[in-house]
């Protein structure tokens, strides 16, 4: 049977990480993979995470199955983190969570019941949109289209192009939008054009799939929330999958929500139960220890304050580094305008670097990021920006290189 199957290509960021930990070089600078990193290149655990895990050690008193919908603890806390605890929604009782694996998992159910529910139902994605988005829905059987979204121009969104393209869409087409900190150019809407958008979509019909990864990690866990918040507040149906793999650091645990709202309370109960059959014909039931730390963290307000002291730290050190990128290329390359750098949020942004010029730049310089020019500005550390500003220059060939 086997000796049927092809070797397929190789995952640009997998095989990123295994190059670039298969590098010598003393010199070498990781800018590909999407995980926070500390001022020493380290991906470590929260305070208010360990401190939650050693109570489960304590407290926790049984490992049996939850069921398809996983931590009613963690559903109940996640849904109220991400629309607020007096959203309308929630007080319609027309909000349904269900715990998934990771915000993967949550992404792939909710294409299942966008399948379910309409085979036929198209969903458009930013162009560019982080890679996994395609497989992962497409995977589901739906087909992928794609809407204009980012200016490489101006580092920033295309918002005229983009509206005027989702206006000439059929009623009944689910768009994927980035809640915050888009992946992978760290252009955002601003709360003006979300409103537009809800105005949009709701005279269009169309339905809007969020996809929240990076709570908390642009302008703040509310101020990134504004986006999801408005649209479950103006449309009768939306989807928002959500992810604690980088605002709470559980990468590997695989922590994330699917979030429903539908138009009302039936709509929502039904919604809710072929989840959970989608669920257990795919992957059964999610694992518990993550969204257990989760669940504890948000229900205890100590805690809750730790995290989001934590999460803080985190955005600003963000932020510093992109002022820091951004003076440090100005100064480089001052041929060129890098201040979109500063304008947008989250750990991403996009150098507008040919996939040549960035195999040169792993080359020569080992600076590995992905083909796109896509970099993780977490990835940087303080003692290594002029660095790779420089080595920045050199490829756009700048005369003060």
């Amino acid at each position: 049977m086997f000796q049927t199957l092809d070797v397929p290509p190789v995952d640009p960021i997998l095989g990123l990480i295994a190059a670039f930990r298969n590098d010598p070089s003393p010199d070498k600078v990781d800018l590909g993979v999407g995980v926070y990193r500390d001022e020493r290149g380290l991906t470590t655990v929260l305070e208010a995470v360990k401190a939650a895990e050693q109570r489960l050690l304590t407290e926790q008193d049984s490992k049996t199955y939850l069921g398809p919908t996983g931590n009613e603890r963690f559903n109940e806390a996640i849904g109220t983190l991400v629309l607020g605890a007096k959203h309308a929604a929630l007080r319609d009782e027309r909000v349904r969570t269900i715990q998934a694996p990771g915000g993967c998992g949550a992404l792939r159910i909710g294409a299942e019941l966008i399948k379910k529910a309409n085979p036929t139902t198209p969903i458009v994605v930013s162009d560019p949109t982080w890679a996994n988005h395609v497989p992962l829905l497409s995977s589901a059987g739906i087909q992928l289209q794609r809407y204009p979204y980012y200016d490489k121009a101006t580092g920033a969104v295309q918002f005229d192009r983009m509206t005027n393209a989702l206006d000439a869409l059929p009623a009944g087409t689910v768009v994927l939008l980035h809640g915050a900190c888009h992946n992978p150019t760290g252009a955002d809407l601003s709360q003006q054009q979300w409103q537009q958008i809800a105005e949009l979509l709701n005279r269009r019909g169309l339905v809007p799939f969020v996809d929240l990864a990076y709570q908390g990690l642009g302008d703040g866990l509310d101020e990134d929330a504004y986006g999801a918040r408005i649209l479950a507040e103006k449309l009768p149906e939306v989807l928002i999958s959500v992810s604690c793999s980088k605002n709470f650091g559980l990468y590997r645990e695989r922590v994330g929500a699917l979030i429903v709202v539908g138009q009302t309370r039936q709509h929502a109960d039904a919604a809710a139960a072929n989840l959970g059959k989608i669920a257990r014909g795919i992957y059964s039931m999610p694992p518990d220890h993550g969204a257990a730390v989760v669940a504890r963290i948000l229900e205890d307000t100590k805690l809750a304050i730790q995290w989001r002291r934590e999460l803080t730290k985190m955005r600003e050190r963000i932020g510093a580094l992109r002022k820091t990128l951004t003076e440090a290329l100005s100064l480089a390359c001052p041929d060129r305008d890098f201040s979109q750098i500063v304008a947008q949020r989250g750990m991403f942004s996009m150098l507008d670097l040919t996939s040549e010029l960035v195999d040169r730049l792993r080359q020569e310089k080992h600076i590995y990021m992905p083909g796109d020019g896509r970099i993780n500005i977490s990835g940087l550390r303080e003692q290594r920006v002029d660095y790779v500003a420089w080595a920045v220059a050199e490829q756009f060939g700048s005369r003060h290189a």
